[in-house]
């Protein structure tokens, strides 16, 4: 298919790349940037005057429910809501069975072909059945296709036992992936503790218990040379400690979520589930510190850690409800808030939510580049679009549905063909 857009403002924050321009489009590949080679012909145009063309949104974490869990969410329907704006999405372990063998990984990644929304690249389990006692078989999984490897927010039982683990990952140049929490410094708690959990009466969890694991981890990254990406951080003096290993040399990279960076701790008062999560959402300075690190690039990388649940989940009281947020269709309207607050101007934001990621795991996505797969999103930044008008996902645990949202997402592009339709 030939396909060509005309006038959009093209944004490309990998090559710098921002002007008023065309986008030819064949065979899945951009062909060409501004003028359209000779002969030509396109079999549809789109007219983009007034809108904005970049490079597919890539979010690092969202979970497809999928095998084991249909109740929450399918490979099918969760990459269709996720189609409202992104093009490559990694999924995270936590399936039954665990992504921790060839059989679930290539089960994902052809139920993920046939759906065609987007391209799914799988993170697979750091240890067997995410136990955290026997490594999982990385070779294999890497050769199945998974990009990165992790075991989420269970803790390897021994740090001996972790070490030997980062150290046979940077053997083979792999990638492992951290959610940094102390599990006995974080067991049972609910929220952040500090002020409002005292108020409500919620058991909390320290900021050191991201903190100490965070300093445990990035020194045996450091005595091991694993190449490491710190996902889902919290706090301000978590991502001043990645600030601290870069600046040593350290081959790290971070994401936030990206309701960390507009929600606190305050908007558990009304004991509202829809705001529980975990990690927890924590103080507004936490929420100023993230937001710096994004600024500056210390965090190159802002996902949605879409987690979509049945309704019964979020049903029961606070404590008894399943933590976790559905956002991925949300991913591009809500981080214009932040180019709306006036944080980030809108190249940079477009940086943290595709090149970022992409070069952080290392994958084939997140710029527009003449002979690059042709996987775009062309939204229009002076509208708005109302949260859940149009709810894609199975999971509507989204505390941002009814809110009036800046940008309308118009067409994704994946591999030149469109996945997604205003």
């Amino acid at each position: 298919m030939k396909l060509s857009i005309l006038g959009a403002r093209v944004i490309d924050p990998a090559s710098g790349l921002d002007q008023v321009t065309d986008l030819h489009l064949e065979a899945g590949k951009i062909i060409a940037i501004g003028a359209a080679p000779g002969g030509f012909s396109p079999s549809q145009t789109i007219d983009a005057n007034g809108l904005v063309a970049a490079p597919g949104l890539v979010d690092l974490n969202v979970a497809l429910r999928e095998p084991g869990y249909s109740r929450k969410g399918s490979i099918a329907s969760e990459t269709r809501a996720a189609a409202a704006g992104v093009t490559s999405l990694c999924c995270p372990p936590h399936t039954r069975p665990v992504l921790d063998t060839s059989a679930v990984t290539e089960l994902i990644l052809d139920r993920a072909r046939e759906a065609g929304n987007c391209k799914v690249f799988p993170i697979g389990a750091l240890s067997k059945g995410l136990d955290g006692e026997q490594l999982a078989e990385l070779i294999a999984l890497r050769d199945a296709g998974c990009v990165a490897f992790g075991n989420g927010l269970e803790s390897f039982r021994s740090t001996r036992t972790l070490c030997r683990a980062l150290e046979y990952a940077a053997t083979f140049d792999l990638t492992v992936i951290f959610h940094s929490q102390d599990r006995d410094l974080a067991e049972g708690g609910l929220a952040h503790e500090g002020a409002v959990a005292s108020f409500l009466g919620l058991p909390g969890i320290p900021e050191t218990a991201e903190t100490v694991a965070l300093a445990r981890d990035l020194l045996l990254v450091e005595q091991s040379g694993v190449r490491a990406h710190f996902s889902q951080l919290t706090s301000a003096r978590g991502v001043a400690l990645i600030a601290q290993a870069q600046a040593r040399g350290l081959p790290v990279t971070a994401d936030v979520a990206l309701y960390q960076l507009i929600l606190t701790d305050e908007a558990l008062i009304d004991f509202s589930s829809l705001y529980h999560v975990q990690p927890p959402l924590r103080t507004l300075a936490d929420r100023e510190g993230l937001r710096a690190a994004i600024k500056s690039g210390v965090v190159s990388a802002i996902s949605s850690h879409h987690q979509p649940h049945e309704r019964d989940a979020k049903l029961a009281p606070f404590g008894a409800t399943e933590p976790g947020i559905s956002s991925v269709e949300l991913l591009l309207p809500l981080a214009m808030t932040l180019v709306e607050d006036g944080l980030l101007d809108l190249p940079t934001l477009l940086a943290r939510l595709s090149s970022g990621p992409a070069q952080a795991l290392r994958l084939p996505a997140g710029k527009l580049a003449v002979g690059a797969a042709a996987d775009l999103v062309v939204f229009d930044p002076t509208s708005s679009t109302v949260a859940g008008e149009q709810w894609l996902s199975k999971g509507e645990n989204c505390p941002f549905i009814g809110h009036s949202l800046p940008a309308t997402v118009r067409y994704t592009l994946v591999d030149g063909r469109i996945s997604y339709q205003a």
